[in-house]
This record gives structure tokens, sequence and C-alpha cells, in this order.
């Protein structure tokens, strides 16, 4: 089989490198890939974004299944041209990955179908929503998001007055997210442990994924801007039996049915990020694709053939299949280049990345890299995930940093307390 993986990040490196375990030999096409992805399949010079590029790439290959890691293409409608060509595709269609692509979209679902979420009101001026804001009674802390697809940055958890009003020039005046500030969201603050909770989907069934926990803020501490993730942990005891039933039978099942009942039907990876309320599980958002970096500790412990699994998904049965997972621990450190979760420096040399997958159990997927006179090189501003699997939460920690140890290149950054919560119990 010949399949094209969609993307360039950690994410769809971890995927190529699970796709490349499938007991089956299959051809493996990465567009447009990263140095990681370069060692395990062919790279290939279209863009995730560029939808008419990738179906010539996939008539011109033959290609016989594609699958999409980041959510972009898949709000882009890649998913609906696939099929409109015949051709079997993984993830969600156009209106399907609203979900994600328009999160009022989200928020109103939500409400019309009783999942738990915060409170929240929308605004399509900033005068409006600066008016709200300045009311002597209005609550803080508060949430405020901007509508569309900004990379996991557009969210701002404002303490403050003086900080809500500062993220409302951010997104609406300044377009500091292009587009995606032509709405936003003022949402309840929730308070609670967080956790993401992924499932593969055909419309009907649903796969429940490990539970797994990622790390938003750029500093230790939960300090600092909202990122992409700066790292993520995977073991069973983030979520008990109850509480995965729970949220199951609350969130995951009423959405699945919901978006059918509606008219979009949803079959590829829904992701809900979970906030454990003193009230029971809440959702923060819905993301129709794999995290980044949960898929980075959710995949390494995954008892599957990938490839079956998403070649059913295309298909959109899933009748018969079982995912089993390893009890082992997973942990990824994200590198991050100067600057980040802003404007970033790029193009610093990156040393001892072989050092760094010689430690026992640690693989090291890249994400912001590229390559310059046959060197690897910073190329973004999440550069590398460092992952590891362990017996522990403990072991797979030391082992995760000792290969951040072994990596260097000026101005690299890291989180350095990534799993604390778990190791606090």
């Amino acid at each position: 089989m010949k399949i094209l993986l969609v993307g360039s990040g950690g994410r769809e490196h971890t995927l190529a490198w699970k796709l490349s375990q499938s007991p089956t030999r299959h051809r493996l096409l990465i567009a447009p890939g990263n140095p990681g992805t370069a060692r395990i399949g062919t790279n290939c010079p279209v863009s995730a974004e560029d939808v008419d590029g990738l179906l010539n790439l996939a008539r011109e290959q033959s290609v016989d299944l594609t699958i999409v890691g980041p959510e972009a293409p898949l709000v882009s409608g890649l998913v609906d041209r696939f099929r409109e060509a015949g051709l079997q595709i993984a993830g969600p269609t156009q209106k399907a990955a609203a979900l994600e692509g328009s999160k009022v979209f989200a928020k109103d679902f939500m409400r019309r179908q009783g999942i738990p979420t915060g409170a929240y009101r929308v605004f399509r001026e900033p005068s409006e929503a600066e008016r709200r804001l300045q009311r002597a009674d209005h609550p803080f802390p508060i949430v405020l998001k901007a509508d569309g697809l900004a990379g996991g940055k557009g969210v701002f958890v404002c303490r403050e007055r003086a900080e809500a009003l500062e993220a409302v020039d951010q997104i609406m005046r300044r377009r500091r997210f292009g587009s995606s500030g032509d709405r936003l969201l003022v949402e309840e603050f929730l308070e609670g442990e967080e956790a993401s909770f992924m499932v593969v989907t055909d419309g009907d069934r649903v796969i429940p994924l490990p539970p797994s926990q990622d790390h938003k803020a750029a500093y230790d501490g939960d300090k600092g801007p909202n990122t992409g993730g700066m790292g993520a942990y995977s073991t069973d005891s983030i979520l008990s039996p109850s509480l995965k039933d729970r949220i199951l039978d609350e969130i995951i099942h009423p959405a699945v049915q919901g978006m059918r009942e509606e008219g979009h039907r949803f079959s590829g990876v829904l992701y809900a990020g979970l906030m454990l309320s003193q009230d029971g599980p809440k959702v923060l958002e819905f993301n129709v694709r794999l995290g980044d970096p949960e898929a980075q500790v959710v995949l390494p412990r995954l008892d599957c053939d990938l490839v079956k699994l998403f070649a059913a998904v295309a298909r959109e049965d899933l009748r018969g299949f079982e995912v089993g997972w390893s009890a082992n621990v997973a942990v990824c450190v994200v590198l991050a280049s100067q600057g980040y979760p802003g404007p970033c420096r790029t193009g610093m040399e990156i040393a001892g990345l072989e050092l760094a997958e010689e430690v026992a159990g640690t693989t090291v997927f890249h994400a912001g890299t590229g390559s310059k006179n046959g060197k690897t090189v910073v190329a973004g501003g999440r550069v590398l995930g460092v992952t590891a699997l362990g017996e522990s939460l403990e072991a797979a920690l030391m082992q995760a940093y000792e290969g951040v140890n072994k990596i260097h290149f000026d101005g690299m950054h890291y989180r350095r307390d990534i799993a604390a919560r778990g190791l606090r119990g």
C-alpha cells in the first residue's frame, strides 16, 4: 500500500514513525515532512495547506490511503476534495472540522447537545467586548479566545481587567490572528485539572485512546503565554475507569451522535480538551485531529497496526476493530526556539540528536527543523519533542530529561516541570 501523510510537525514525525511499524510493508510519502520523516519515508515538497497540490500528488503517485495530521487542511476541506475524486482519506469533512475551525460553532453545538462546558458570550465588535469587560460586576479571571485557528496561541487567560482589554486589542484590533479575530469568545474560567482525551471514530463507533495531559503555558509553573504545547505525558492514572466512562457517556458519545444527527457525520480523531472540575468533566475545546504534543506520548503506547486503523476510519467502518496499549508511561519534553511563542530565531545548528536517542527508551521527534549544508537546523518555534517510555512516570521523566541534556542549540528553552502534577498524584 502507498500512503500519503500530510503535515510537517512533531505529530507527523510520530505518525510516520508509528505507521512504519506496521507488520505489512508500506511505502510512505510525507508532504511536506521534515528531516525526521525523511529518515522514514519520502518527503514531497507540497505544503499541507495546498489542497490542489496534495490532490495532484495523490493522483500522480497512485496513493491508496491519505492520513491528515494538522487541522488547517481539514478545515480547508481536503477530505471533501479527496472523496469527490474517489480517493481514500482518513479525517473529518470540512463541515465536521468546524468543531475546531470555529470555537463559536463548537460552543453553540455543545449548548444544543447538552455537552458540559463553560458559560460564554460571543462578540463581533471590539468596542462591544470592551464595554462588557469594563463593567464593575464582570468576574475575573476570564478566558478570551479568537474564534478560528490560531495554532494554540489564540487563548488568553486574563486575571485582571487590563489583561482582558489588552487581549481584545491583540485579537480584534491588531488582528494578531488574522481573520480568527472576526469574532471573540469570552468564556467562563474553569478550575481543576486539565486532561486530553482522544478517540478514533467512524461516525458511529468510538475507540478511546490512552489519556494524556498537555502543558500549554510557555514556562514552568504554568506561567507565561499559551503555546501549541510545551510537553505532555500519558499514564492510565490520569483518568480513573469511572471518570473515563463518564467522559464517554456525557461528552464523546453525545458529540459523535450530535454531529451525525445535525448532518455533519464525524469520522477521524476527535480530541476533547477537558477540565476536570468539581462539577465533573467539562470541555475546554474540541480538536479534530491528534493533539501535538499529545500524539508523541499516546502513539508510542498504542498496540495496534496504525495503517489498518486509519484505513478503517477512511472506510467509516470500525466494526470489530480493537486497540490495546502498553502499561508503560510516556513523557515528551518540547525544545523550543528563543522567542517562542512569539517571533523566533531560526537557522541555528542542532547538536546531540544521535546522543539523545542512545538513551534507553528515548525517541526524538522533529517538529520545527530543517536542513542546511547537511546539518539539522532550527526552522520553527517548537523544534523537537524528546519522548521517553518507561515502566513508571519517574523512570520516563528521567530518561526524557537525560535525552534533553544531550541536545543543544543556541537559545534552546524548555519546561523543567513536565508531568509534575502526575508526580504529585
